[in-house]
């Protein structure tokens, strides 16, 4: 079975979360969707992963249409992305059970509910998933991956880009476990002197201040930025300072919330609401803070909507932690209609950009082939949704690349995770394997 196939090479989701592939493929849906869509600002690694290898991503849906027994399966691009496009609708030939569905170019249009609303015409209802309405989806990596596995071919590699202040903003395969600075090199080298970066996008990734990071399986690119950058600056504080400054400035004009993605698809996400809870911290705190349940954490609230530059999003994240430590969590609601406004208030990624300060990092990330062989890899042993796996090695054997190195836990979630190079195991800690070449 397929399911078995993705099981044992490792295939988590290569965007978002990443949850464990094995457990969509076994599942049952009517709808398959492919989501190339990729909306964080300056990532293009899923262009060049279509551009380049739409026939495995092709193949990988047949083998999901046929495991999951879907009706349908539907490619969510963006309708600017032609030569993708191209290549795409080339590979499907006749295929009339796989469609092209074509985007507009705002942001998030690659988050699961906008996407499965966009493809489909359908609402996944409040805090439920894609399979509540049948649907099941997963990125375009994912597929390429999928197919791979079919040949008994595990998830060693990365596809990524790294864009940017760096000399050749360029997309390519990196071994899983390899420090960031390896990565760096093969784009040319960063073009200024103090620099962090952004790992997976400035909208929802994770600010990093050096090069000491390393690939994961949903590691998607590396976006450098000079240190003084706006951005930089305004995520590289405490998290103390975030919610002092919206409790002292907040002035409760709803832009958050008027603008935001999951409100105007119906949603009950309030963020000028959970600003409330900032201030009403001796009565009401735990009502202002449930308008923050079903927050995506897209980061539109804070880095583009508030005309005072405060932080919602991480106001909804602190909310939400608040309120798991209570057990309090959103119920499943079908109920959902999208607001009148939705398709008025999308916002453009050109217009996201431009205040964001990126345009002058805007640049092509041309696939690259080439042999990489990094001396040393640290893979971890939860890079996804589930548990840490358990090591099947010991310090001082010697591997191959593709070789299992870590199982899912039995019976529980997870994945299976081999080495990426050649080598000798020298290091096994509770979060991690490191591997010499």
């Amino acid at each position: 079975m397929i399911s078995e196939k993705i099981k044992n090479a490792g295939v988590i989701g290569a965007g978002g979360a990443g949850f464990p592939t094995h457990i969509k493929a076994a599942s049952k849906a009517k709808i398959l969707i492919a989501n190339g869509a990729e909306c964080e600002p300056l990532i293009h690694k899923d262009y060049e992963l279509m551009l380049n290898f739409a026939e495995r991503v092709i193949d990988g849906i047949n083998l999901m249409l046929e495991s999951t027994g879907a009706e349908v399966g539907i490619i969510g691009i963006k309708e600017k992305n032609e030569l993708a496009i191209e290549a795409i609708k080339k590979s499907i030939k006749n295929n009339k059970k796989i469609q092209v569905k074509l985007l507009g170019d705002f942001y998030p249009t690659g988050d699961e509910f906008v996407l499965v609303y966009e493809c489909t015409g359908k609402l996944i209802p409040s805090a439920g998933i894609p399979l509540d309405i049948g649907v099941v989806v997963n990125n375009v990596e994912t597929f390429y991956n999928i197919s791979l596995a079919n040949e008994n071919i595990a998830v060693t590699e990365k596809f990524l880009c790294v864009t940017g202040a760096v000399n050749n903003p360029t997309s390519f395969f990196a071994p899983v476990g390899t420090q960031f600075d390896e990565l760096v090199k093969i784009a040319g080298g960063i073009t200024v002197d103090n620099y962090a970066l952004y790992v997976g996008g400035v909208m929802m990734g994770e600010l990093n201040l050096d090069l000491s990071g390393k690939v994961t399986k949903t590691t998607s690119g590396i976006i450098v930025l000079p240190k003084h950058h706006k951005l930089i600056t305004r995520k590289n504080q405490p998290e103390n300072n975030f919610h002092r400054i919206g409790k002292s400035a907040c002035d409760q004009c709803s832009f958050c919330t008027e603008l935001c993605p999951r409100y105007i698809l119906g949603y009950n996400i309030q963020p000028h609401k959970v600003m409330r809870s900032l201030e009403f911290t001796k009565s009401g705190e735990d009502l202002w803070n449930e308008f923050g349940l079903l927050c995506c954490s897209c980061g539109l609230c804070t880095l583009y909507s508030c005309p005072e530059n405060l932080y919602p999003k991480e106001a909804c994240d602190r909310a939400k932690a608040s309120l798991r430590v209570k057990n309090i969590y959103p119920t499943k609601n079908f109920d959902v209609k999208v607001h009148p406004m939705y398709k008025h208030r999308r916002t453009p990624l050109k217009r996201l950009m431009k205040k964001l300060d990126l345009l002058t990092f805007e640049a092509k990330t041309p696939y690259k082939e080439i042999k990489f062989n990094p001396k040393k890899v640290s893979i971890k042993l939860r890079q996804g949704v589930g548990l840490p796996s358990v090591p099947c090695v010991k310090v001082g054997d010697r591997v191959k690349k593709g070789d299992l190195i870590a199982k899912i836990q039995e019976n529980k979630l997870g994945a299976n995770h081999h080495s990426s190079i050649d080598g000798k195991i020298v290091e096994i800690s509770d979060s991690e394997i490191v591997i010499e070449a």
